[in-house]
């Protein structure tokens, strides 16, 4: 970074008279209470995220205080300041139409704001990697503070955690195992406190991720919502804050392609979710980083999965944060990592991991030589339905799917499968495959809707998994053998939209292949009369449709990042 003015000489409003703006600015932050020896110390912006549509985000006062608290007693000044925040149940269609938007505000309100360094509160799904594609670009010292995960609740004896027992509830409720009543009952005791879901979905994959890239302080990614720790790594990450302005460490700095290498073998060895590679596409994308679906690949076939964890295992996050955390785990994955990476402290990992660990608890991490499954948790596919890709969640699904071969049941929209999913003449068998098109970025904003319910007549039967297949996303508390993020999608033109009822698809993960067995000119053929959606006429969702690009360059707006990535996602053998 360049020399340039501290604190609140910092980016002065132009009237074209920058002495006069400084004595203005100044006569307005008086307003707020500030000493005239406030106003001459350097400025720590605090990025707040609280919302009473998020209730991940509902200890927000609390963590401002007590990063408020670090930077004070490092000597800066803290100044709290809003942006959009994203509740991931709470917003229509799908909160990933907002997490672009988050960003620019994010981006902007960084730039546009008298701060020499910032500390980015956010937890919910969305909200940590949109304050880090928005700090990628805006390139302030920044330091990634996560809200951390709930507690688990209690159901006659059962530990709960949202949310992969609600879908556990939801799924036998569906089938007719349990009543009413007592899904009333789980209802209440899901999420029984503050903080994000209980389980390694998106959310805490992606505070693990944030600490793998080094943008969060080391050993916070796990910390529960309702722990001491909490507020104590708050305060440190404010304190940090100001150590950052000095050292001008800058998120381009931290954020390399060796750090989300690193990144993606904690995402493949935590079992996590298959939102994180499109989230960590549109972070690394920002940077002009890339990985080619070959080298996730290499990386998952050489990182176990070491967690155990709901959706794929049995524990929860605050089982992870009591068995040793992320620094137990980045200890057993060391031969593995780039050990010159830095945090934002300006640490090394190599310097890090050299120092011994207290205890780690090896019925929830394991050692490198004892792993859950000797691969990473997801795959990447290719094949005539997926061209640019697809993803899949080996650690998640039902091993005896790996290779399948089933007729094709189709579902042209979520009006379609909401109507007919549960009609008792459904044409449907156990191995068959489902397929649901018109589901992704274009279409529908990518709701989380690639979790296609087993249909009704088969969950009464007995069946509790088939393969899935469809250009949406899937949460990362749910499970089953579903293939997701197909691109280019159906929208578009992707042959994901050629796909009859009665086609035949093959699914091997062996060959890392997803196939529609029809022939190439048939498919051609099918594909000669797609028109596209229709664009809406106003405002945000405009700019969405018009702009949005594919899964594997993480959905991010063509116009933010900093290379010409294919127009809608054409980008062969990419992934992020």
């Amino acid at each position: 970074m360049s020399d340039k003015p501290l604190g609140l000489d910092n980016g002065l409003t132009n009237y074209g008279d920058f002495d006069f703006a400084r004595f203005l600015r100044r006569s307005f932050a008086r307003s707020m209470g500030i000493s005239r020896e406030g106003l001459d110390k350097p400025i720590v912006g605090i990025a707040m995220t609280p919302s009473g549509f998020n209730n991940c985000h509902r200890y927000m006062p609390d963590l401002v205080d007590a990063v408020s608290r670090g930077v004070l007693a490092a000597g800066a000044l803290p100044r709290p300041f809003p942006t959009i925040s994203l509740g991931e149940v709470f917003l229509n269609p799908t909160s990933m139409m907002y997490r672009n938007l988050m960003a620019m505000d994010t981006e902007e309100m960084i730039g546009a704001q008298p701060m020499d360094s910032v500390v980015l509160i956010g937890g919910c799904d969305k909200t940590v990697p949109a304050q880090l594609m928005g700090a990628a670009s805006a390139n302030l010292p920044s330091i990634q503070l996560v809200t951390g995960p709930m507690s688990t609740g209690r159901h006659r004896g059962q530990r709960l955690g949202a949310c992969t027992d609600c879908r556990g509830f939801w799924a036998r409720y569906r089938a007719g195992k349990i009543d009413s009543a007592e899904i009333a009952a789980v209802e209440g005791r899901l999420s029984v406190t503050a903080g994000t879901c209980a389980v390694m979905g998106t959310a805490s994959t992606m505070a693990c991720i944030a600490e793998a890239l080094g943008m969060s302080l080391p050993g916070t990614a796990t910390i529960p919502a309702v722990h001491a720790d909490r507020l104590v790594a708050a305060e440190q990450s404010g304190k940090a804050a100001v150590g950052l302005i000095a050292s001008k460490l800058t998120p381009r700095d931290v954020i390399t392609r060796k750090s989300v290498e690193n990144a993606l073998r904690v995402l493949l060895a935590v079992g996590g979710s298959t939102n994180a590679v499109v989230h960590l596409a549109a972070i690394a994308g920002r940077l002009g980083i890339k990985v080619p679906f070959s080298r996730f690949n290499e990386l998952s076939d050489e990182t176990p999965v070491l967690v155990d964890l709901k959706p794929a295992g049995e524990g929860y996050m605050e089982d992870f944060h009591a068995a040793g955390g992320m620094g137990a785990l980045l200890h057993e994955l060391r031969p593995l990592l780039h050990l010159d990476t830095i945090d934002v402290g300006g640490r090394r990992l190599g310097d890090r991991l050299a120092e011994p660990i207290d205890w780690v608890d090896r019925a929830v991490i394991r050692s490198l030589d004892n792993p859950i499954s000797k691969v990473g948790g997801l795959v990447a596919l290719t094949g005539n339905l997926a061209p640019d890709g697809a993803i899949f969640k080996r650690a998640a699904a039902t091993a005896s799917l790996f290779e399948s071969e089933g007729r094709a049941v189709v579902f042209t929209g979520l009006e379609d499968l909401s109507k007919r999913i549960d009609d008792p003449d459904l044409d449907v068998r156990p191995d068959d495959i489902l397929v649901l098109q018109n589901a992704g970025p274009h279409a529908a904003g990518m709701p989380e809707a690639g979790y296609l319910p087993i249909p009704r007549k088969l969950a009464q039967a007995g069946v509790r998994d088939m393969v899935r297949i469809s250009d949406a996303r899937m949460s990362g508390t749910a499970f089953g053998s579903i293939v997701l993020h197909i691109a280019p999608e159906a929208a578009v033109g992707g042959p994901l939209g050629a796909v009859r009822n009665g086609d035949r698809i093959r699914l091997s993960i062996a060959n890392k292949s997803i196939d529609l067995l029809v022939e190439e000119a048939e498919i051609k053929r099918r594909l000669a009369g797609h028109r596209p959606p229709p664009v809406p006429a106003r405002g945000y969702k405009s700019l969405y449709r018009r702009t949005v690009l594919q899964a594997p360059d993480g959905c991010d707006f063509d116009f933010l990042t900093p290379c010409e990535p294919a127009r809608h996602g054409r980008t062969p053998g990419a992934l992020d």
